[in-house]
């Protein structure tokens, strides 16, 4: 298909797919992220185009059309290059759209997927050996359709350095977030955050693999307090019994109350915002690991270390390693 040339931008170059019957929603966390403006960063920011594998107009869920003059060509030239889903599940992805996800990789570009997006990069072979996300829908049949993938239907996303894949919808968002915040550092990635109103990571922070929330939303407000109180007193040692009595609960009725609001217990969830607030720590300052045990609650060095690895798969001084390495590379761009 003749595509349009793209004017030469300084910004890291994100390319994303439009497909029929696709959800604007997908469509929109992509814009959101990558393609609104950000002059208040004073620095260069994504150039986004919307790709198509056809020049004609797109139906769009809901009787909408939308039509772009940039083909698979320009959508492979991306730096960071997106399918943030296909049309069915069942089908073969088209000929040209695996040439083209090929052709992106071989030239080194950052390959990354949301929702069931994963089966396209799947049909291209981009999965195989690897672990992957889909939505939790579609888990069981990207398994059974590419037996070489390793499906991970619990987690948010995955990260596995040049292929990303995220869960349903929702979880796009999540991953975007994780990509500016590997390109830019996570002060960026929380400005970010703070204009789209959410938060700048889900339990699990910036994990390669994260675990996913629970669908219900905590609605106790006695609960949504507590923890408020609980992540802005996290250098101190806590119990489950003040969590309690900062909630108005006993211990016992707490513990029901908060394991219905969040799927899990407070000492496990405490443990993981304690990890999650080590993120910037390890990311933007030369603290020492003890220091870093210490700012964050953990009572040694040796039990951070412990639960940094199971929740990031990875130690503390390698998570720091990789990440300023990887900041760095995107610096470069």
């Amino acid at each position: 298909m003749p595509s349009v040339r793209l004017r030469r931008h300084s910004g890291p170059r994100v390319t994303v797919l439009l497909y029929e019957g696709m959800s604007a929603f997908e469509l929109g966390i992509v814009t959101e992220v990558f393609g609104l403006p950000r002059p208040e960063f004073d620095l260069d920011w994504y150039d986004l185009t919307i790709c198509a594998e056809t020049t004609d107009p797109v139906p769009l869920i809901g009787r909408a059309t939308m039509q772009t003059p940039y083909g698979l060509d320009v959508f492979a030239a991306g730096h960071t290059v997106i399918v943030p889903g296909v049309s069915d599940v069942h089908a073969d992805t088209s000929p040209e759209l695996v040439a083209a996800l090929r052709k992106a990789q071989r030239r080194g570009a950052r390959l990354v997927s949301i929702c069931s997006g994963a089966f396209a990069l799947a049909a291209a072979g981009l999965l195989d050996g690897r672990r992957a996300a889909t939505h939790w829908r579609y888990a069981d049949i990207l398994a059974e359709r590419f037996p070489k993938v390793t499906v991970d239907a619990d987690v948010l996303y995955v990260d596995d350095g040049d292929v990303f894949t995220s869960a349903g919808s929702a979880a796009g968002l999540d991953l975007c977030l994780h990509l500016v915040r590997a390109d830019f550092g996570p002060s960026i990635a929380n400005a970010v955050a703070r204009r789209l109103v959410t938060a700048p990571h889900r339990s699990g922070g910036q994990a390669q693999f994260i675990e996913a929330p629970v669908a219900e939303a905590v609605d106790d407000d006695r609960i949504v307090r507590s923890m408020a109180w609980a992540v802005s007193n996290l250098d101190k040692p806590l119990s489950v019994g003040e969590m309690a009595h900062n909630a108005h609960m006993s211990t016992r009725t707490y513990l029901r109350h908060f394991r219905l609001a969040n799927g899990t217990s407070p000492m496990r969830w405490l443990i993981a915002q304690r990890v999650q607030a080590s993120l910037p720590l390890l990311e933007t300052t030369s603290a020492s690991i003890d220091a870093i045990a210490a700012a964050t609650g953990f009572d040694t060095a040796t039990t951070y270390r412990h639960h940094f690895a199971r929740a990031m798969r990875t130690s503390p001084s390698a998570y720091r390693l990789a990440f300023r390495s990887g900041a760095r590379e995107a610096a470069s761009i």
